[in-house]
């Protein structure tokens, strides 16, 4: 059903600051009616081909029945109930799901309202631990460049120190120690010299270093590197000879969007922490979890505090909880596999991209795709081009890349991939 309400654009334009985006000179912004499956309705008549599933949470596309039904049943008897001091059957049955789905040993969840706070829970869960152990040296994180983790502070300060907001926030961030980003390519040869590198680094800093955090195999808003599976397996090792905890940021790449259900599936190995978000809901409200082991947890709750100290006001809401289930459910249910692998195949169309001279890179893995070009687009300009095209792409910097929702029929991956070529090949960027 649309919502016929006029958008007042103006109003928009003066007053209300959206992401990423300037109030002297802001970005258009587009006004949505309604959506329906994998498509967008615009108030001026567009009907748009969704490549992004609305930040690459939608995954079931939008309006799904069964995941309107559990919203709609459950603001009928509880919307929302504080989390301290009580405990409701949506929560229960969601922690419950995600200690079946996650690998093990994870078995402790807590749950949180947005992915950037499942981060700053995993950041005070790796660094409680320590203290709880009595070791205060461990007070810092390491980490990879080219990684992003959220824009709250803790996950900021973690975020790739050149292409995020470090030098804006220098003397207010936490100082923690980077290494190279992931060289080897998915799907090519390891790299020795930058496994001994990384070794070295946990050598030089396991001391300072409470625990090692990186989005597996994908990282996404911080470049799109799509590395080997060799590295994070890597990882796992050096931090279990290093006294290093794990932390895996699984927001972006859970949920079958790399062709696991998460992406350290791919070199068969367990975080002691990890952080889920986005698509959780199926996009249809924030919810994020933070998932972590018997060890941590209880580790935690035999320190001085006895307790994690964070709990967000909408922790545990019954309405995202509910729609969670349903979501998992109906991803479980269907062949969620086929859907990914039909999309890989259909993204294939990207490829001709590569005889453009504009384009420096074409990869894809599961269901993302991304051509990368040797400048800096203009957001707004390739945006106008893209509905004018029937399509939404979102870019960022030199990458132009589509997460669409898996029920995207192959048709439109190959209408969203073309409309790329054209963009760049008719300089509309």
């Amino acid at each position: 059903m649309s919502d016929f309400r006029a958008i007042d654009k103006e109003f928009d334009k003066k007053y209300i600051w959206h992401p990423y985006t300037s109030m002297l000179n802001p970005l258009p912004s587009y006004g949505v009616t309604h959506t329906d499956q994998n498509k967008l309705y615009l108030d001026t008549g567009e009907v748009l081909i969704d490549g992004m599933a609305s930040w690459w949470s939608a995954i079931h596309g939008y309006n799904h029945p069964k995941l309107v039904s559990a919203i709609t049943q459950q603001a009928q008897t509880m919307s929302h109930v504080m989390f301290g001091g009580i405990t409701h059957a949506p929560a229960v049955e969601l922690c419950k799901k995600l200690v079946a789905i996650t690998p093990e040993p994870l078995n402790r969840v807590f749950l949180a309202d947005s992915g950037s706070v499942s981060v700053e829970v995993a950041i005070k869960m790796a660094l409680q631990y320590w203290i709880s152990k009595g070791n205060t040296q461990k007070n810092k994180l390491m980490t990879a460049q080219k990684g992003y983790h959220g824009d709250t502070f803790a996950a900021m300060s973690v975020c790739d120190p050149v292409n995020s907001m470090h030098s804006m926030y220098q003397g207010f961030l936490p100082e923690h120690v980077f290494v190279n980003a992931p060289r080897a390519k998915f799907g090519g040869p390891v790299d020795l010299a930058e496994l001994e590198q990384l070794e070295q680094a946990f050598h030089t800093h396991h001391r300072e270093v409470a625990a090692f955090i990186i989005e597996p195999i994908v990282q996404n808003a911080g470049g799109m590197n799509f590395y080997n599976p060799t590295y994070l397996a890597k990882l796992r090792e050096l931090c279990d000879k290093y006294d290093v905890l794990l932390i895996l940021d699984e927001i972006a790449t859970g949920f079958g969007r790399t062709g696991k259900l998460f992406a350290c599936e791919h070199a068969n190995i367990s975080p002691d922490i990890m952080c889920i978000g986005k698509a959780l809901t199926g996009g249809t409200m924030t919810l994020s979890a933070t998932l972590t082991t018997e060890k941590v947890a209880i580790g935690i709750s035999e320190g001085e505090a006895g307790v994690l100290m964070h709990g967000p006001t909408f922790m545990g809401n019954p309405l995202a909880c509910a729609v969670a289930n349903a979501s998992i459910d109906l991803l479980i249910e269907t062949n969620w596999q086929q859907q990914i692998t039909r999309i890989n195949q259909a993204m294939s169309t990207l490829k001709r991209c590569e005889a453009l001279d504009e384009v420096t890179n074409v990869r894809t893995l599961g269901a993302i795709g991304v051509v990368e070009i040797d400048k800096n687009v203009d957001v707004a300009k390739i945006q106008r081009f893209f509905v004018e095209q029937g399509i939404w792409i979102r870019p960022f910097g030199k990458l132009i890349y589509i997460m669409p929702p898996y029920i995207t029929p192959t048709e439109d991956i190959e209408r969203l991939a073309n409309a790329i070529y054209q963009a760049i090949e008719q300089q509309q960027y």
